[in-house]
């Protein structure tokens, strides 16, 4: 199996011309979602022919042990990254799947923040690291912790696009307008080229009339940049994590791995992917719960970061 930075698959033309798009997931809000999204989207993706880095940035590391994999003491993983300026081509290590890189998340992490504190241009850290991989891989996303802090600075400041994943219950956009004026405010001084990739609705249960309400809300603030696909809430998606595997390998079959698989020939499209995309099966979006799925068109990129009213926290009287 190679290594997605394997010299003998790329060409020099390819060296030249490609240059990947760097994506963070994140939500400062817990539990919605955001590190199944980002194993199963940098699986999904990579299954597609893409050439893919996944950076582990939250100090859980539970996007590290979605892929069965660890970071003991002295092995190369994100803190060394950060802390010890260690390059991302000696810290990435092979997940399992064909064309997928891993860098590991460790213990260590956790006190990243604070040991940055006093480092010069310590927001700029992530940037340089991945900017000297940018020609070995199509996409690099970023795991970030549900937090606000340095290491999500980090990744918002080396990042093209964040993808926010939204679950679909009550105050789902609670908190949420204060990540969008984060966004906003790395955006406008730190990197302009910051843009809001996407919104993903995940945890969507199909018996409840909340879940709808709250997808049509969601959909309502954010427009085109909510992806067509949502993710369901299944039994097979929590069971994934605990046998180190995405649930496009644990399940390939299930409602789960196909919504994720359609997520990902979104994500792929919208990033014009070198990838041969599949047309879309029917069942795929009967399953997944999704609308079907629209032409892309690509936002102005004029266009303010954060819609109206992004982040209100939703009328209650609403779900009454």
């Amino acid at each position: 199996m190679r290594s997605s930075t394997d010299p003998a698959s790329v060409t020099t033309d390819d060296v030249d011309a490609a240059r990947a798009t760097v994506v963070c997931i994140a939500n400062q809000k817990g539990g919605v979602g955001k590190t199944t999204t980002t194993v199963s989207l940098a699986a999904a993706i990579a299954a597609l022919g893409a050439r893919v880095l996944l950076v582990d940035l939250d100090p859980q590391g539970n996007a590290t042990t979605g892929f069965g994999l660890r970071a003991d003491e002295d092995d190369p993983s994100t803190y060394g990254v950060l802390v010890d300026s260690l390059p991302i081509v000696e810290a990435a290590v092979p997940s399992g799947i064909d064309g997928l890189d891993v860098v590991r998340s460790s213990l260590d992490l956790a006190g990243a923040e604070v040991e940055l504190v006093p480092a010069f241009s310590r927001e700029l850290r992530l940037q340089k690291a991945v900017e000297a991989v940018r020609s070995s891989y199509d996409v690099i996303f970023v795991d970030c912790p549900p937090s606000l802090g340095l290491l999500t600075i980090n990744a918002l400041v080396a990042a093209d696009q964040i993808i926010v994943p939204i679950q679909c219950e009550y105050y789902a956009l609670e908190g949420l307008g204060q990540l969008m004026r984060t966004v906003q405010l790395v955006g406008d001084s730190l990197n302009r080229k910051l843009e809001l990739g996407g919104v993903v609705l995940t945890m969507y249960d199909g018996r409840t009339n909340l879940a709808q309400q709250v997808v049509d809300e969601v959909r309502a603030y954010f427009g085109k940049r909510a992806y067509a696909t949502v993710i369901p809430r299944t039994v097979r998606l929590s069971e994934a994590p605990s046998f180190g595997q995405p649930i496009t390998v644990f399940d390939p079959q299930s409602r789960g791995s196909r919504a994720y698989q359609r997520l990902a020939r979104e994500v792929a499209e919208r990033l014009a992917l070198p990838v041969d995309i599949p047309a879309e099966n029917p069942l795929d979006r009967l399953l997944s719960g999704g609308d079907p799925l629209p032409e892309y068109e690509p936002t102005d990129p004029t266009a303010p970061v954060v819609p109206p009213d992004a982040g209100l926290p939703v009328d209650e009287e609403e779900h009454t």
